[in-house]
């Protein structure tokens, strides 16, 4: 189970360098899957989109209605919603699932 971002799947202005290594994770996990996948191990990644965390709760508060705007649901996510898609990919009902990016965004990534 490896956790990266929206922004690994997106790019994000002025975060180029977090950007880069959270793609980084999407590319180990599809490399990965593949080289031990024969072994019956699965790899997955969860990309969580805007998680309402301590991260972002220095953001002002125009900005966070913006990213809610932006946001099909229109709301940021709990992390909650990040933890049960690591819980599901880490789990057996998963075990047919390998390679794959799982992105809890509330629809700001379509």
């Amino acid at each position: 189970m490896i956790v990266s971002s929206i922004w690994g799947i997106t790019g994000a202005s002025c975060e180029v360098a977090y950007s880069a290594s959270k793609a980084a994770l999407i590319g180990l996990t599809k490399g990965l899957a593949k080289e031990v996948g024969p072994s019956g191990i699965t790899v997955n990644c969860v990309a969580p989109g805007i998680i309402d965390t301590d991260m972002n709760r220095d953001l002002d508060e125009d900005t966070r209605c913006a990213l809610r705007a932006e946001t099909p649901l229109g709301l940021l996510g709990r992390p909650e919603d990040a933890a049960e898609a690591i819980f599901f990919c880490a789990s057996e009902r998963a075990g047919f699932i390998t390679g794959q990016v799982i992105s809890p965004n509330g629809g700001y990534v379509i």
